[in-house]
């Protein structure tokens, strides 16, 4: 069984910050690490590979990402914890990419790996963009089944996945043949620690490295020039505190109090 888990690189803080100057976010001096949600992602991988090989079965967990070059890093971090492989998708051409470049990049390394996966799982979304929109997207593109906001890996069994997800609605148990994509919760599970031998492999390892020509990517469906949404401004919502005193007796307040809401309409 092969297993892709599509990994992000994401700034280490959950702390927005912006510069009122130029009305950017502000990244400088935030080491990279792997998004909350990829990290469980990745766990659910390593559960399942866990599963099969005490059934005797072999599974290859290969975790792809498109970065810039020192995202290599993160993959190996990720052998470390017990992945098979990893594979960088690098080049400027990617750059400025949404999330419908970016499925399409990730697409077309998916597509360069020696076998196509059964399974391919992301996180629901990433802690800096909060789009949620990747995974559905690679399995529009690969033609398959995807299920959203898994909270719950129930079972593997006769080529088929039982999954929880939360909705608004409540929770549900879906049921979905493989191949196909799931997007997981962070709190579906907490990605293990990397052990000693595991630390090595990971430095040993062979980091696979594509640009969008050797990805056999179409440029015209990279970065920006492929992308259909592009973010114009980033700024910090202006807040106004104020608040009125309202007199009179309940009557007059009820009122007073109907005028108010009927006015922020």
């Amino acid at each position: 069984m092969n297993i892709v888990v599509c990994v992000k690189a994401v700034p280490s803080t959950t702390e927005v910050k912006m510069d009122p100057k130029t009305n950017t976010i502000v990244r400088d001096g935030k080491q990279a690490v792997v998004n909350p949600f990829d990290a469980s992602a990745l766990e659910v991988a390593l559960r399942l590979k866990d599963e099969h090989a005490a059934a005797g079965e072999k599974t290859c967990v290969t975790c792809v990402s498109m970065g810039i070059p020192a995202s290599e890093r993160l993959l190996r971090d990720c052998i470390a914890r017990g992945a098979d492989a990893g594979l960088l998708l690098t080049d400027r051409a990617f750059a400025g990419a949404d999330t419908l470049a970016t499925a399409y990049a990730l697409t077309c390394g998916i597509k360069a790996l020696p076998a196509a996966p059964d399974l391919i799982v992301c996180g629901k979304m990433a802690v800096d963009g909060d789009t949620a929109q990747i995974g559905p997207e690679l399995g529009g593109a690969f033609g398959v089944p995807c299920v959203a906001g898994v909270s719950e890996v129930v079972s593997m069994e006769d080529g088929a996945l039982t999954l929880r997800r939360d909705s608004d609605e409540g929770s549900e148990l879906v049921r979905v043949c493989l191949p196909c994509v799931i997007t997981v919760s962070k709190d579906v599970a907490s990605l293990r620690m990397p052990s000693i031998c595991g630390v090595r492999a990971g430095e040993a390892a062979r980091i696979d490295v594509l640009s969008a020509e050797t990805a056999g990517a179409d440029p015209a469906r990279c970065g920006l020039a492929g992308s259909p949404t592009q973010v114009v401004r980033s700024f910090v919502p202006e807040r106004d505190h104020v608040s009125e005193r309202i007199e009179g007796t309940a009557a007059e307040q009820a009122a007073r109090l109907a005028n108010i809401v009927r006015g922020m309409e």
